[in-house]
């Protein structure tokens, strides 16, 4: 069995479920790579990474470089001397630092790969309407998401998960393959396996607000999938006409109806305690939205304080 030492780079809490259960696995991690501190909100207070949360209340020697080239950054991370190298939700590396440990450096990847390389695998996942999913681990090469496989776990995508549920789901069975993964390569029982390539592959990449904007032309289960997979971040948006105002609107619990209507598509139907909207093929029951300035809230709650026209509508 092979002494590992590993250096661990991640930021979000995705990659803290990974990390703890390496440390409860007592694996010998020797230090954490995270993003450097940010300020954040109004009153600009430096807002510190869920990984340095982390390690430091595993007193884990922690490096934030802004440079993953830095000759300073280089040297300190030869000298931890690391020889094997574990990535979750981090950035890309560059090949000086992939390279450097004597045993690899893996990454763990929130998709069955080659399918939904990128930054956003979760969140299309469920726009795109797949049922399955699962989580992969690699070893890093020179390009993004295309390195050897070493292990993949799959699992189910419900008609109510959302992109957090789906999240939360990913995040557990991720951090059980990498505990498998390192136990593979301390045992020297990996078998690689080769992506295979397709022009027909899904990617993930990055979202954006444009990417958010909910289309009501669409059919009913497009537009289901699409909210699902924005869902809770960074959220599907569309705009409400209501009278002579134009309101931005964010929309996050759903549940759809299937049905035979003659309404315009986008035109909003609703009573005291609740607002469809009309799409093809049946309606979109708004359930939790957000107007601007104000927090989520239940959408018969909204109502308490939104007077909607009868010509009440989204594009």
């Amino acid at each position: 069995m092979k002494n590992i030492r590993i250096l661990f780079m991640g930021t979000p809490d995705f990659a803290v479920a990974t990390l703890s259960a390496i440390v409860a696995s007592k694996y010998n991690v020797i230090g954490v790579i995270t993003a450097p501190d940010r300020p954040a909100g109004r009153g600009r207070k430096l807002n510190t990474s869920a990984v340095k949360k982390y390690a430091l209340e595993q007193n884990i020697p922690i490096l934030q470089p802004t440079n993953l080239k830095d000759t300073s950054f280089l040297e300190e991370l030869k000298k931890l001397n690391a020889n094997l190298q574990i990535v979750v939700a981090f950035r890309m590396l560059p090949k000086v630092v992939w390279q450097m440990p004597e045993y690899g450096t893996f990454n763990l990847h929130a998709s069955l790969l080659p399918s939904y390389r990128g930054a956003a695998p979760i969140n299309w996942a469920i726009i795109n309407g797949e049922t399955k999913t699962g989580v992969t681990t690699f070893f890093i090469d020179d390009k993004i998401d295309t390195g050897e496989i070493i292990l993949q776990e799959e699992t189910t995508i419900t008609q109510e998960d959302t992109a957090g549920t789906l999240h939360d789901k990913l995040m557990v069975i991720g951090a059980t393959l990498v505990i498998k993964t390192i136990t593979a390569i301390s045992n020297n029982t990996v078998t690689l396996q080769k992506q295979k390539e397709s022009k027909e592959l899904k990617s993930a990449y990055k979202i954006h607000k444009e990417t958010c904007k909910v289309d009501w032309q669409l059919p009913l289960n497009s537009i289901y999938n699409h909210i699902r997979g924005l869902c809770p971040y960074p959220a599907a948006w569309t705009t409400l006409y209501n009278g002579n105002e134009e309101i931005f609107l964010k929309i996050y619990a759903i549940s759809k109806t299937e049905e035979i209507h003659t309404y315009k598509f986008g035109q909003l139907i609703f009573n005291k305690k609740e607002i469809k909207v009309a799409v093809k093929n049946g309606f979109i029951n708004l359930l939790e939205i957000q107007l601007p300035g104000k927090r989520k809230m239940k959408t018969n709650d909204v109502l308490n304080g939104l007077k909607l026209e009868e010509n009440a509508h989204l594009v």
